[in-house]
């Protein structure tokens, strides 16, 4: 049933591609387990080894916390259409956060130099082992398209808003883990 690689393969790629959401997992040794559901608007397979996604502000910053703690980092992406399987990516992730030259280099080359407003940093996860499996007991959703609430949101607040927000939000885990943002740039502790 379950199969593993050392790296994404081309047809694992196309599966990420034609996925619509994806799941973040990470914890430290002491905190707890942190998961979060994504849209692969944001997601980019960068290479064999490489993926990235842009992160948005939201109401908590437990994997950036967990990837400065720790770094180790899962990426689930599951088949919820057509046929069935389970991709997990395995690795170690770094946070980039905007105002950083790799946010810069990366927002360019792979997500054409634009950034939704309300972008905080990109996550590279740094991939050690792919697995596969069957997905046979994931069940069958209907993909009807992406909420706007956040963008509405982001709108919103405005930057200043926004900066704010993640300075009273963003800085610590709930464990009370340093995420490393820090400022009006997010920059790095």
């Amino acid at each position: 049933m379950a199969q593993q690689f050392p790296q994404i393969e081309p047809k694992h790629r196309d599966f990420i591609e034609r996925q619509h959401m994806f799941f973040t997992a990470s914890a430290t040794d002491a905190s707890r387990v942190n998961i979060s559901p994504r849209s692969t608007d944001a997601l980019r397979v960068l290479d064999a080894h490489t993926v990235t996604y842009l992160d948005l502000t939201g109401s908590g910053n437990e994997t950036a916390a967990h990837l400065r703690a720790d770094g180790r980092m899962t990426i689930m992406l599951c088949a919820v259409e057509g046929s069935p399987l389970i991709l997990r990516l395995y690795g170690r992730g770094q946070m980039l956060p905007s105002g950083s030259d790799d946010y810069a280099r990366i927002l360019s080359d792979a997500y054409g130099g634009e950034a939704p407003l309300g972008a905080r940093q990109i996550v590279r996860l740094n991939i050690d082992l792919v697995q596969t499996s069957c997905g046979f007991g994931v069940p069958l959703f209907d993909y009807t398209g992406e909420r706007e609430t956040m963008a509405r949101w982001a709108e919103a607040k405005g930057e200043e808003g926004l900066v704010a927000y993640r300075l009273e939000k963003n800085t610590h885990s709930i464990d009370g883990l340093p995420t490393g943002l820090t400022g009006d740039k997010n920059a790095a502790d």
